[in-house]
């Protein structure tokens, strides 16, 4: 009879450990990434805090709290300082600010110069306007790209597109804000259908307000999101013959005064984190962004279907990754915008896209992007992998942009992420 040895209580113990230690070897790829915490809108907790010393140095500067300018009816920029706002994300992170808003460019480049406010958003001929008058700042962010600038007239107009302008007699009237980027895209959209401006049309300056009504005497008006839109969808009045996109890449700024990057980046960290989280938030909560935006008293006019429209066309409609301020390609896209300026004495020197590139400042959304684990991208995510055009020459062969995307761009997908990363509770692996 054989006497089959029974393990001994040390041998049991021996074999579970080497169990345990099997399984937790199998885990390791994503044992870290189990303990990074995420909020639902994908960012990663905890909230990185900005230093005693920096909140000192804001207070003997008198900048406590950080005054932050930007502009209410300027579509998918208005968006993402609001959620900043109202959502209190930069308080999260210990700083203390102040968001005011401002009806146009210029009014912010005022308050900027003089220092009174420290950070603010600013349209590509606004900030070419600091870069001449070697005011300094440094964008850390693109905001809205690609935002609409259309040609609308009147429904019963029997103009069809840009170049049936040419040779109009008495020559055909435009209403645009002049020294806009509106009107920096008729001036180009003119030269390259051939028609001459004072000859065959007329520009006459007009807000954006006045235009909406489509006054009479005027063959069209030239003006960006959200007035297109609001002409034509909702009180329907007029169409669009033409958009700005052939002609120019249009994108937003946001920057800071280069005292705040000296002397608390810091705190210039927190604004490059919660602008992101602010866009990573609209993503997943439209509709209360449109809802936040609704209670903006410049905002009370329009109403939450169109403003949850343009959430979804300049806040939602391209991968996250378009904030990422690549100095040489948006250098190159505004050259075209330089020359004119330049040569019709707007601005007093001959910029080029070396000098946008150096007021660009990449440092901040490196570090944000690698907390999140997304990767750099090498060109805005709008440019089709095998497109033919060139930033710095126009008329630019087809790009996606709100008018001919029809469905937002999925995200992440292969090549976007680093390392794990999880938004509305589902998680994604490089």
């Amino acid at each position: 009879m054989m006497h089959h040895s029974r393990p001994t209580n040390s041998a049991r113990l021996a074999w579970l450990w080497r169990i345990v230690a099997t399984l937790l070897l199998a885990a390791a790829p994503t044992f870290g990434f189990a303990q990074q915490k995420f909020t639902d809108w994908g960012w990663p907790l905890p909230y990185q805090q900005i230093s005693p010393q920096s909140v000192q140095w804001l207070k003997s500067q008198g900048w406590w709290p950080l005054k932050i300018a930007y502009q209410a009816p300027w579509s998918g920029q208005n968006t993402i300082n609001i959620v900043m706002d109202r959502m209190g994300l930069l308080k999260k992170r210990g700083l203390e600010t102040k968001f005011q808003a401002f009806a146009s460019g210029p009014a912010i480049n005022e308050v900027i110069v003089s220092g009174r406010f420290q950070a603010g958003s600013g349209g590509n001929f606004p900030f070419t306007s600091l870069i001449d008058k070697r005011i300094p700042v440094k964008a850390i962010a693109i905001e809205s790209p690609n935002l609409l600038h259309a040609l609308v007239v009147p429904n019963d107009s029997p103009l069809k597109s840009f170049k049936d302008l040419k040779g109009s007699n008495p020559p055909a009237a435009i209403g645009l804000v002049t020294g806009s980027s509106a009107e920096f895209y008729v001036q180009m959209a003119a030269e390259v259908n051939g028609v001459k401006i004072g000859k065959d049309i007329i520009l006459k300056n007009m807000s954006p307000g006045d235009q909406m009504a489509m006054p009479k005497g005027l063959a069209a008006v030239a003006s960006w999101d959200p007035t297109p839109t609001m002409i034509v969808s909702e009180r329907k009045t007029g169409r669009i013959i033409d958009s700005i996109y052939p002609y120019n890449m249009y994108e937003g700024q946001f920057y800071v005064r280069e005292e705040l990057i000296q002397h608390v980046p810091d705190v210039v960290q927190a604004l490059s984190d919660a602008f992101v989280e602010a866009t990573l938030w609209t993503r997943l909560h439209p509709k209360q962004a449109a809802q936040l935006m609704s209670e903006n008293p410049q905002l009370r006019n329009y109403s939450k279907a169109l403003l949850l429209q343009q959430i979804d066309a300049y806040n939602n409609l391209y991968k996250p990754t378009y904030v990422y301020p690549n100095g040489a390609f948006w250098g190159a896209a505004n050259e075209t915008i330089f020359k004119w300026l330049y040569q019709n004495k707007r601005i007093e020197h001959a910029l080029t896209a070396k000098d946008f590139a150096a007021a660009v400042d990449p440092q901040f959304m490196d570090k944000t992007f690698e907390k999140l684990g997304w990767a750099r991208p090498a060109q805005p995510p709008f440019i089709p992998a095998n497109w033919s055009g060139a930033p710095d020459k126009i008329p630019y062969p087809a790009y996606e942009t709100p008018q001919n995307l029809k469905q937002a761009q999925a995200f992440p997908q292969p090549g976007d992420l680093t390392k794990p990363w999880v938004f509305d509770g589902k998680h994604y692996a490089p």
